[in-house]
C-alpha cells in the first residue's frame, strides 16, 4: 500500500467523536475566559484575590478551549494518522476477512478494505450518536463509496458483546475508541472474549482505545491469545490513546 492510498478526499467524513463534550469545553471554556477577564478587571474583592481569581478562571477557560480543539483535531486529522500506523501493524496479504468492531462512520473498517482487495471487511456498530455526530449505517457506507470500496464493504447493527458471526470466522479484528464505551469490566470482558471467538487461529488483533487497553491485554492473554503487545501512546488521538496488537 503506498502512501497516496492512505490519503482520505475531503468528502469523506469519518465523524467528531464525542460531540456532546467538545461542546461542553468549547462553552465552558469561553464562559471560563470571559470570566476571567471580567474578574480581573472589576473591584469586588482585595486587589491581590480578585487577580487571583481572575487568573484561575482564565486559566481553566483557556485549557478547556485548548482540550476542544485537540479533540476536534483528533477528530478531523490525527485519527486518520492514529488509523494508518495501527493497520500498518498487522501485516495484511489482501485476502483476508476483516471485522471492525464498533465501526462508527467506518474509519478502521474502510482503511481495511482499502488494503484487502481481494477481501471483504464488515463493521458492526449499535450508531450511537453520543460517541459520534451523525453516526449510522448510512453514513459508513456513503464513505465506503467515496472512497471506491463499497463493494467490499458491509455493516450490521450488532452489540460487540454478542457479535453476529461464526466462530473463526474472520482473520483480523480492529477497533477504534469503541470498547471503552462498554459499561462495566465484565461486559468489556464479554466483548474481548468475542473477538477471540470469531478469530480463525493465527488472526490478528489490533485496538486503539483511550481507556481499559491494559485490562484488554490481559483479557486476550486469559483467553489464549499469543504476542499480546502494548505498543504505547499514539501521539495522534486526544485524549491520549494506546495501542494493543495480539495473534491467536
Amino acid at each position: 500500500m503506498t502512501a497516496s492510498d492512505k490519503i482520505t478526499p475531503s468528502h469523506v467524513d469519518y465523524g467528531l467523536d464525542a460531540p456532546g463534550v467538545i461542546r461542553v469545553m468549547l462553552i465552558c471554556g469561553i464562559v471560563g475566559v470571559v470570566a476571567g477577564i471580567v474578574a480581573r478587571r472589576l473591584a469586588f474583592a482585595p486587589a491581590l484575590r480578585q487577580v487571583a481569581i481572575g487568573s484561575i478562571l482564565l486559566w481553566i477557560g483557556w485549557a478547556l478551549l485548548v482540550g476542544a480543539g485537540l479533540m476536534l483535531a483528533s477528530s478531523r486529522w490525527g485519527k486518520l494518522r492514529a488509523r494508518d500506523r495501527l493497520l500498518d501493524r498487522l501485516a495484511f496479504n489482501g485476502a483476508e476477512t476483516v471485522l471492525d468492531v464498533g465501526c462508527g462512520h467506518g474509519l478502521l473498517l474502510i482503511g481495511a478494505a482499502k488494503r484487502v482487495p481481494h477481501g471483504r471487511a464488515i463493521g458492526v456498530d449499535l450508531w450511537s450518536q453520543v460517541d459520534q455526530k451523525s453516526n449510522s449505517a448510512a453514513a459508513t457506507l456513503a464513505n465506503a463509496r467515496a472512497e471506491g470500496v463499497d463493494d467490499r464493504v458491509e455493516v450490521r447493527d450488532a452489540d460487540m458483546r454478542a457479535l453476529p458471526l461464526d466462530d473463526s470466522s474472520v482473520d483480523v479484528v480492529v477497533s477504534s475508541l469503541a470498547i471503552h464505551n462498554v459499561t462495566g469490566d465484565g461486559e468489556r470482558r464479554k466483548a474481548i472474549r468475542e473477538m477471540v471467538r470469531v478469530l480463525k487461529p493465527g488472526g490478528r488483533v489490533g485496538i486503539l482505545d483511550i481507556a481499559h487497553v491494559g485490562d484488554y491485554a490481559k483479557e486476550f492473554r486469559a483467553a489464549g491469545m499469543s504476542e499480546v503487545e502494548l505498543h504505547g501512546i499514539t501521539p495522534w488521538i486526544y485524549p491520549p490513546a494506546r495501542v494493543l496488537t495480539a495473534i491467536k
